[in-house]
């Protein structure tokens, strides 16, 4: 419930833990709710734009295809990957010309902000790997993340003005924190390695599902080695050789 979320969030707190407690427009219950008929349609997303109904309802069909239990990076860079795939092939199948270019400019601002909180992430991750001398660990690691983040907020302002105002992200990056970062990762960072999977099995679904159901039996080191950028093409060259 949103009450254990929060408490549970508070004890983090407590701990000098960065938290990030949010509310989603659809949820997947891995299949449960079959006998009813499927999951729900929510009003927190039925009045979406096609395009964005799509890639919203292939995204949680993708929980029930698959799930690996405690990894939350696999199963949601998992979803992620099968809406992008997905929604490009309603949209050229399925979808009318005005879907198509209102798909195409909300994807279009979703793929820049995407672009951007990575980018920033991959900043932050630099900052707390380097090493200092132990008196200047914190207040250096502080200073250099309040540089990360200012100019994080004003790269976004840059965007929102090339986007002619558009919002919808403000409160995202109102509240933008090291656990918000962490949770967006969950979501991208292993989605090049899945949509490369897709291609190596001829970009066909079947095939692709099975593929992905065995690196879910696998351990999570595993299946995350498989599907990091490179290491499927350096395993194959090493096969050839």
């Amino acid at each position: 419930s949103e009450a254990e979320a929060r408490s549970e969030a508070e004890d983090l707190k407590a701990q000098g833990l960065e938290i990030s407690v949010y509310g989603v427009p659809a949820y997947s219950t891995l299949g449960w709710m079959n006998w009813a008929g499927g999951d729900p349609l929510l009003n927190t997303f039925i009045a979406y734009t096609d395009g964005e109904l799509a890639r919203l309802v292939f995204h949680e069909l993708a929980h029930q295809v698959t799930y690996a239990e405690g990894d939350t990076m696999f199963n949601e860079s998992f979803a992620t990957a099968v809406e992008r795939l997905g929604v490009q092939r309603w949209l050229a199948s399925q979808a009318r010309d005005e879907a198509r270019k209102a798909y195409e400019v909300f994807d279009g601002r979703r793929q820049q902000f995407r672009a951007l909180t990575q980018a920033t992430r991959h900043a932050l991750t630099d900052i707390y790997k380097k090493k200092r001398p132990a008196v200047q660990q914190i207040p250096l690691q502080s200073a250099l993340k309040n540089i990360a983040m200012q100019r994080f907020r004003d790269d976004y302002a840059q965007l929102r003005a090339s986007w002619g105002g558009y919002a919808a992200y403000d409160p995202w990056v109102a509240r933008a924190n090291n656990a918000a970062f962490g949770a967006q990762a969950a979501y991208d960072e292993l989605v090049p390695g899945f949509e490369a999977l897709f291609e190596h099995e001829g970009r066909d679904w079947p095939r692709f599902y099975d593929a992905v159901k065995r690196l879910a039996s696998q351990s999570k080191a595993e299946r995350h080695k498989a599907l990091t950028p490179g290491h499927g093409e350096k395993q194959q060259g090493e096969a050839n050789g």
